[in-house]
């Protein structure tokens, strides 16, 4: 009897002591180099987020063969799908890893993998990874106004490692460098003919950083500006923005109103101004707040939509023939899509 109880005692100790080191180990196999952002399923042209699904499937194992089953959809039919896991490597930089629908999977080089804890965003939303296949390096950001602004380039690079999108006030850049004054976010560029451009974001506005190569991967900003506030190092190329203006609409989206040649006005009077009801002389859905939707073309030929809310600074810095009034004519028409063309296409590649 007194052997049994030492034997039962022994074990007991045994099992405690070796506890710690199966936690260990348990820790070890699921500390991998790279944090998931997104994972992605089917092609190109037709892809879902299984981000979630993806968590499931790893709390049960470690490795498991991927399919259409495994997901419980089937995006593409016809064509050989692909899962593309989207994740942030220990440097910072975002990396794609790909696998072929009906390969196996190996979570063992993913921090967090069994745990799920991961795919809380920050993906750049780019299906070929890197959030960064756009026609513009950046040089450099510089936020602020013309008599004084600070340059923001190193911090604008941490956040666009973070998401593709970035919401713009004092505290993204945790500094008012003209205390009182409405700042703006200028982002000096180089196109794929080598001249230096201009991007304009008001303060409260939005950033996308699809237009800009390297975006996620934070591979710009290594200097080359010309260091003038107004761009390109020419006065003559202040009125020689990238975006060809289609159309101006102001309003909701169930009541909006065709303003293109009320615009046009103003920016012949002004490069930039404060909007609203006032400015086009009509409120097209009263009680409810308002945006000035501009549809335009870019370099690469595709319609691109920038949107400021009611009250906010319309600047016409990074649109083709602002001042000049040679747009908005008709000759390269408008989609006619409240939400533009790139806007639907990204939702629609997300679903």
């Amino acid at each position: 009897m007194l052997k049994t109880r030492y034997g039962i005692f022994m074990m007991l100790a045994l099992s405690v002591l070796a506890l710690p080191v199966l936690v260990a180990m348990v820790a070890a196999q699921d500390a991998g180099d790279y944090l998931i952002l997104s994972a992605q399923y089917g092609s190109e042209r037709n892809h879902v987020d299984v981000t979630n699904r993806l968590r499931e499937a790893a709390r049960r194992d470690r490795q498991f063969r991927m399919g259409n089953d495994t997901f419980g959809v089937d995006p593409d039919r016809g064509v050989v799908k692909t899962l593309r896991i989207f994740a942030r490597g220990s440097n910072g930089q975002e990396q794609m890893f790909e696998y072929r629908e009906g390969s196996v999977i190996d979570g063992g080089q993913f921090r967090g993998w069994e745990r799920g804890q991961w795919g809380s965003g920050g993906w750049s939303g780019n299906w070929n990874g890197g959030g960064g296949g756009g026609d513009y390096v950046i040089l450099s950001a510089q936020y602020g106004t013309e008599r004084r602004h600070v340059d923001v380039t190193n911090r604008l690079r941490e956040l666009a490692r973070a998401d593709r999108v970035i919401a713009l006030t004092n505290g993204t850049f945790g500094e008012d460098p003209d205390r009182g004054v409405v700042k703006i976010v200028r982002i000096f560029a180089r196109g794929e003919d080598g001249q230096e451009r201009m991007f304009e974001y008001p303060e409260n506005g939005v950033i996308d950083g699809a237009q800009f190569r390297g975006w996620g991967r934070g591979e710009w900003g290594e200097g080359g500006w010309s260091g003038n506030w107004n761009g390109g190092g020419r006065g003559e190329d202040r009125d020689e923005g990238a975006f060809l203006i289609l159309s101006a609409q102001y309003g909701t989206e169930r009541n909006h109103v065709d303003v293109t040649n009320r615009l046009k006005e103003l920016a012949r009077a002004d490069r930039h101004f404060r909007m609203g009801n006032d400015s086009f002389g009509v409120d097209p859905d009263r009680g409810r707040v308002k945006t000035l939707r501009i549809y335009a073309r870019g370099p690469n030929g595709r319609e691109r939509m920038f949107e400021y809310r009611e009250g906010s600074v319309v600047d016409g810095g990074q649109f083709r023939g602002w001042g000049r009034g040679e747009w908005g004519n008709g000759n390269d028409r408008w989609s006619g899509r409240w939400e533009g063309e790139e806007r639907e296409e990204r939702e629609r590649d997300r679903q």
